[in-house]
């Protein structure tokens, strides 16, 4: 393996996450019409467009490490990146990095645009405008903390090409509050994969912000990737998003001097 390095597309999820065999299994069976899904479906969707649209006016911090971890547990490399996701000038979505050190990583590659989704491009959306290429299945309904949420497992229609386009799709569960129908978990993972680019699981838990948008706040994966060639690496993830607040119209990010 010496001198072959493997990407590993980090994302969250946009980013969402298990096999879904292994799916947790803690909610409980419901008997719901097919309307009545349907609408829950439509609801959770239309607000999923609504929150991605609110977040492009939102910065905040993001503090994102992966490692690797070997036979016996230890770290055997990490990468670390600190921003402050804001907008430059021109209004777009802009990454100031505040602690950067230099990546031990060996095994694996991460690079700042595997990090990219993971300042709100997520690539997994379940907006409207993209339904049409999943599927939802209502599987019951779970209580976490004070919340009545329903579960939904999502599946793709159908796997995009991976030699034709770079489009990825969410596989996994979602959790959606039954009050504000906003989806405030999500636990799965991107397909299409290839030989040489594997996709974490990874959990990703939102929080209520200004009493109204669930936006993330904590993201982790836990997973053991195997390539077709055999080479096996286990990664650990952990992301955590704070102190968001609504920008300004006269943000503006300027090179340091």
């Amino acid at each position: 393996m010496d001198g072959i390095k493997y990407l590993i597309s980090v994302s969250l999820l946009s980013v969402l996450c298990v096999s879904v065999a292994a799916q947790d299994s803690g909610y409980i069976s419901v008997t719901i019409s097919a309307t009545e899904t349907d609408r829950i479906i439509a609801g959770f969707t239309k607000n999923e467009g609504a929150f991605r649209e609110a977040l492009t006016n939102y910065v905040f911090n993001r503090s994102a490490t992966v490692q690797t971890v070997g036979m016996g547990g230890q770290i055997t490399g990490t990468y670390r990146r600190d921003s402050f996701m804001t907008f430059s000038s021109d209004g777009k979505r802009f990454e100031k990095v505040t602690f950067s050190p230099i990546s031990t990583l060996t095994e694996i590659q991460v690079t700042p645009e595997d990090l990219e989704d993971l300042g709100g491009v997520n690539p997994f959306a379940l907006e409207p405008n993209a339904t049409s290429l999943y599927n939802f299945k209502l599987l019951g309904m779970e209580k976490i903390d004070e919340l009545d949420l329903y579960v939904f497992d999502v599946t793709p229609k159908s796997i995009p090409d991976p030699k034709k386009s770079k489009q990825r799709l969410f596989t996994g569960r979602i959790w959606v509050d039954e009050t504000d129908l906003m989806i405030v978990k999500s636990k799965g993972k991107a397909v299409p994969e290839t030989k040489q680019n594997k996709f974490p699981i990874v959990e990703t838990w939102r929080e209520n912000i200004d009493g109204k948008y669930w936006f993330p706040a904590y993201s982790s994966a836990n997973d053991t990737l195997a390539f077709e060639s055999g080479f096996v690496v286990r990664i650990r993830m952990k992301v955590v998003y704070s102190n968001y607040k609504q920008a300004t119209s006269d943000v503006k990010i300027l090179d340091d001097k």
